[in-house]
């Protein structure tokens, strides 16, 4: 309705004869009051959420999430921003896509991001949560990490297990000598080489498990690790859907119980097997006969539980083998598609190792080239593209946008990593970028710098780089200085991926070993 000018000049003009003064002074101060909150409304609206596509229809949701998410996302981040969300289901997702949004939520933003949104089969496969990764409790968490970083993964422990690690490289080496002029597939011998160092350290001097054969453990180990991370990196409905979980309509559930039984039984062996064992140092007891001290602590604040045991155990046997048996497939994928830079590696590698003895422990430090092509295939292929995404434990803002409690937060590392902004060629690879003083320094594998971080970054990294850096620098180190790789005929290499929790190649890397070393005797030698 319109206001009369008569009414407004009546406003203004007040008889102050018989003490309406006050009155009035009071009405203008309650306008000016109501006409300033109204003006300045819009400053204290709370920030709008981030720009996104609309939520797709139940059906659509599977074939949306079956492909190579980090290629979506960094597709939809050219049209929404580097930052935008996903409704799928019920769950709000956000998706970060440039360095300093995820700098921002790593670093500024850690405390309430600080859990990692547990997936149905993620809870699962680590005893409901009772591990590093995904333990939801503070006090937990800091205990848990304190145990695998200080005591386990100690640079003394990692020393005193050397001749270990040693030990089955050396026969992995062997075995591909013996095998040599055949075809081999790369990723199970990376495999193969990583599990054995792994489990050589877990298990201890003795290596067995009560009535199980090496190589049927191996077969049957490779097998369980390989269902177990397709169905942690299955979409699930029933996570986006909660009021689904009941009827776990694409058996995903049933599946991982049935992988996770096969664990069990491996662990329990394992631990029934420690148990009856002594003795001092970490070659010969291990790091499960560590752990079982801790179990049987009186200490509370060192003390674990049965599943808090098992959940280490499953950190350090699944996140130190396939991610690790992943990029050492790909770094030779890569150097065999670089005859030029392959050919630097094996000249540092013949410089400092020589053609008459194996790689060891103490060459690696020098082995400068050959860290940058490991920097730069990990700058290409992160094994875990998307890291492990958060959730927020509360409504904040971060990069202008509202992000609401209960949204789950990813991290397109695989795409800030090939950010055209940040690194000169970027789809090139080329380890040359990696060998400078400054570069050296300001990239390493505890995400400092958040152009950089394949292993995450914030208090929350990867726990395990320690030993991934060694074994995994080791185990290449020696696959290349000890043979020459050439295809078989008529194959072809590609960079084809395949996306899960970790990023594999799509088609294995089948290569034939040519031996290189002076003396045949030393591919014997344990």
């Amino acid at each position: 309705m319109a206001v009369s000018a008569p009414f407004v000049f009546s406003f203004w003009s007040v008889d102050y004869s018989n003490g309406d003064k006050q009155t009035s002074t009071a009405v203008l101060l309650i306008f000016v009051f109501v006409f300033a909150l109204l003006w300045l409304r819009p400053k204290f609206r709370r920030p709008s959420l981030p720009p996104g596509p609309r939520g797709l229809p139940l059906v659509g949701y599977l074939p949306f999430l079956s492909g190579n998410l980090h290629h979506t996302f960094a597709d939809l981040a050219q049209i929404y921003g580097p930052i935008f969300k996903l409704r799928l289901g019920t769950k709000l997702c956000v998706v970060l896509s440039s360095p300093s949004s995820v700098n921002e939520a790593l670093h500024h933003q850690e405390t309430v991001l600080d859990n990692r949104d547990s997936t149905i089969s993620a809870l699962l496969a680590t005893y409901g949560g009772a591990d590093i990764l995904f333990s939801q409790d503070e006090g937990d968490w800091k205990k848990l990490r304190k145990i695998f970083t200080r005591k386990m993964l100690s640079k003394s422990n990692l020393d005193a297990s050397y001749s270990l690690r040693r030990k089955e490289v050396r026969k992995v080496i062997k075995g591909a000598f013996e095998s040599a002029g055949s075809p081999i597939n790369i990723g199970k011998l990376g495999f193969f080489a990583t599990v054995k160092s792994v489990m050589a350290m877990t298990w201890g001097g003795s290596g067995g498990l009560i009535g199980m054969d090496e190589a049927d453990l191996e077969a049957k180990f490779r097998e369980v690790v390989d269902e177990l991370m397709i169905l942690v990196g299955t979409p699930n409905l029933s996570d986006l859907f909660p009021v689904l979980g009941r009827f776990d309509l694409q058996g995903i559930a049933r599946k991982m119980k049935k992988v996770m039984n096969v664990f069990y039984e491996i662990l329990n062996s394992a631990i029934e097997e420690q148990r009856k064992m002594g003795g001092h140092g970490v070659e010969r007891r291990g790091f499960l006969q560590c752990l079982l001290e801790f179990k049987d602590s009186e200490d509370s604040s060192e003390s674990i539980t049965d599943n808090q045991l098992k959940g280490l155990l499953m950190d350090i046997i699944i996140g130190g083998t396939d991610t690790t048996a992943t990029t050492i497939e790909w770094a030779i994928a890569e150097l065999m598609q670089q005859p030029n830079t392959m050919k630097k590696v094996v000249e540092e590698l013949t410089k400092v190792v020589g053609l008459n003895q194996m790689v060891e422990d103490f060459h690696l430090s020098k082995l400068h080239y050959l860290d940058a092509v490991v920097k730069e295939t990990l700058r290409l292929h992160p094994p875990l593209s998307l890291l492990v995404p958060r959730t927020a434990t509360q409504t904040i803002i971060l990069g202008g946008y509202t992000i609401p409690k209960n949204s789950a937060i990813y991290f397109n590392i695989w795409a800030i990593q090939r950010d055209p902004k940040v690194w000169d060629n970027p789809l090139n690879f080329w380890p040359e970028r990696f060998l400078n003083e400054f570069t050296r320094n300001a990239y390493d594998f505890t995400g400092n710098n958040i152009k950089f971080c394949p292993f995450g970054s914030g208090k929350k990294v990867c726990a395990g780089i320690p030993l991934a850096e060694r074994l995994l620098v080791l185990i290449l180190a020696s696959l290349l200085h000890a043979f020459e790789w050439e295809l078989p005929e008529g194959s072809k290499l590609d960079s084809e991926e395949t996306f899960g929790i970790v990023t594999r190649k799509l088609n294995p890397l089948v290569a034939i070993p040519i031996p290189r070393l002076s003396n045949l005797e030393l591919y014997n030698i344990m």
